[in-house]
């Protein structure tokens, strides 16, 4: 999605009055409601409720805690700092980034680092894709004002993707080859919201927001979930905790639905979706070194734990 948004961002720089002329021409590039609300039905119709067991508590586990981690940093940024943040990181942009995570980097890290169960736990965690949580997240700690009708009209398509899709398997493979059609032109359209110097402004702060999103989201997670893991399953320690430490390419839509639903931070939308892409591609980057570096430490760890049980074991 990244790349399709950059394109989409220089032509609005160089050629915003030619998207401009009506009809087709601006119907295709200007259509962000459409195109977005497409590709989150499509999203839906992925999303699976025919699993049980220790991938649902998995994926349980994993998007919770993502969840919670991503909220508490927001309101406390919100109390302590107000809507406007510090050093331009907005809560609004912590909250919009932070609460999605790129599934398919964690499906590959999963592969790598986990078994079957570990891959099925993205059935769970799939369900933050979209601007559902950000939506609940900003209503419920005061941030925004979304009437209970405006979050229906915004999740709507999701849920609806959701059912059709369980209920029609082959209709939800259909809708699932078409995602990354759907995802090219999703970033075309926000990326003609935007332009050169709201990315540049954006840079830095993108930045922060994806170490914060790997430190936070990514390490926090690790620790928290693989203390769970060893107390409730009595298993080893798991480094796919790191692993939903990312911001989701679809979430770099979610600042213009949001403001789409409170208008009051329309304002705050460009900078946030320009700062959102950026931590998109930092959290692309450090999220598998963390992931793979944890593996690698657990593996000596584990290891090491297993010699010493052995010498405790032997006769003296």
């Amino acid at each position: 999605m990244i790349i399709p948004l950059f394109v989409g961002c220089l032509l609005n720089t160089f050629f915003s009055a030619a998207l401009n002329i009506g009809g087709f021409t601006t119907g295709m590039f200007r259509g962000t409601n459409t195109v977005v609300a497409m590709y989150i039905f499509c999203s839906g119709a992925n999303i699976k409720v025919r699993q049980a067991g220790i991938p649902l508590y998995k994926g349980a586990m994993l998007l919770l805690i993502k969840l919670f981690i991503a909220w508490g940093i927001g309101i406390l940024l919100n109390t302590c700092f107000g809507p406007a943040g510090i050093l331009g990181i907005t809560p609004f942009a912590v909250i919009a980034a932070i609460t999605n995570s790129n599934g398919a980097l964690y499906t590959a890290l999963a592969g790598e680092f986990g078994d079957s169960t570990d891959v099925g736990a993205l059935s769970m965690l799939s369900l933050n894709d979209g601007p559902f949580f950000t939506l609940i997240a900003m209503g419920c700690s005061g941030m925004a004002a979304f009437s209970p009708l405006t979050v229906i009209a915004s999740v709507f398509p999701i849920v609806l993707g959701f059912i059709l899709g369980n209920l029609d398997e082959e209709f939800g493979d259909m809708l699932k080859d078409a995602m990354p059609v759907l995802m090219f032109f999703s970033g075309i359209v926000v990326g003609t919201g935007m332009s050169l110097i709201q990315v540049v402004q954006g840079g830095l702060q993108g930045i922060l927001l994806g170490l914060l999103c790997v430190v936070s989201t990514g390490y926090g997670t690790y620790i928290i979930y693989s203390l769970i893991n060893r107390v409730v399953l009595k298993k080893k320690r798991s480094p796919l905790g790191a692993a939903v430490g990312t911001v989701a390419g679809n979430a770099v839509a979610t600042p213009a639905i949001i403001a789409e639903a409170d208008p009051s931070l329309a304002g705050y939308a460009p900078m946030v979706t320009a700062q959102v892409s950026s931590a998109c591609l930092i959290t692309a980057i450090l999220c598998p070194m963390l992931t793979t570096y944890l593996a690698k430490r657990d593996r000596r760890l584990t290891e090491l734990e297993t010699k010493t049980a052995q010498l405790h074991t032997q006769p003296l």
